[in-house]
């Protein structure tokens, strides 16, 4: 690990961004424009004090690759960033075709700004990445890995407990769904993830291998979705999905649908949650 770059890499790249940029409140005086390293730390998932002793490069071991995925997202660093981050440190670098836990900095800066209703980023695969607060209220905290269990859909069709939130009068709709958006996936990128998922439902579920077979193709854009929460009951949505170039990482912002109570009650587990 080269200490000494790695120290000033991390504090110019937090002296570059301002609070707005990344969802953080302004509020009081700053000595500086750029982020605090408390704010960074807490951005990354990671204590204080061991962000402070990599800027004063007094950190005696190399940062793991899960605390390089969370400080990449932290700083909004682009993949060339992102890259010369993991060299510095002494890992490899991942490889940018088989990599999507890298979100794009757009997607991000956009998520800052979706404070007042649920969102998340979600690989095409159904992989959740990152999720504001009311997201994680709503849905529940992402699931971390990197296998088929990391992915919604896998759930949706081998764990009950995945299906839980959703009416049952839905199921079907839902499960249609996934799997057209799937197969679109599976199409656009031709990998072994998306062959392995496949293969692993082909074998693992008789449902969705009968919808398999269907060929349905659509790639999820805009839908009508219904969550029965335990706390405040029946929370409807009209979803948009904002995919970004390559349509492997996904913006899904649920917006609460017009004529229901669902607003008020995102605004009670919002209180809740204070």
């Amino acid at each position: 690990m080269d200490a000494p770059l790695l120290a000033d890499f991390l504090k110019v790249r937090r002296d570059a961004l301002r609070p707005g940029e990344v969802g953080v409140p302004a509020a009081g005086r700053r000595r500086t424009p750029g982020l605090r390293r408390e704010e960074v730390a807490a951005l990354a998932g990671i204590s204080t004090d061991y962000y402070t002793r990599l800027e004063q490069q007094r950190a005696t071991a190399v940062p793991s690759e899960p605390v390089l995925r969370s400080l990449t997202r932290a700083l909004r660093l682009s993949q060339d960033e992102r890259d010369h981050l993991y060299r510095l440190t002494g890992h490899r670098v991942p490889d940018r075709h088989t990599d999507e836990r890298h979100v794009p900095a757009a997607l991000l800066s956009a998520l800052d700004a979706l404070t007042d209703i649920p969102a998340q980023v979600m690989t095409d695969l159904g992989g959740t990445l990152v999720q504001n607060g009311l997201a994680r209220a709503v849905f529940g905290p992402d699931i971390v890995g990197t296998g088929p269990e990391a992915s919604f859909i896998y759930r949706w069709f081998r764990d009950p407990a995945a299906r839980s939130g959703f009416p049952v009068e839905d199921h079907a709709a839902e499960s249609r769904a996934l799997v057209a958006d799937l197969r679109a996936a599976v199409t656009r990128r031709g990998d072994a993830p998306a062959r392995s998922l496949v293969s692993r439902l082909l074998a693992e579920s008789p449902e969705f291998a009968a919808l398999w077979k269907r060929h349905d193709v659509a790639a999820l854009r805009r839908r009508h979705k219904r969550i029965r929460h335990p706390e405040v009951g029946l929370l409807e949505f009209e979803c948009q999905f904002l995919a970004a170039e390559e349509r492997s990482h996904i913006l899904a912002i649920f917006s609460p649908l017009r004529g229901t109570p669902t607003a008020e009650r995102l605004l009670a587990l919002t209180r809740a949650a204070r």
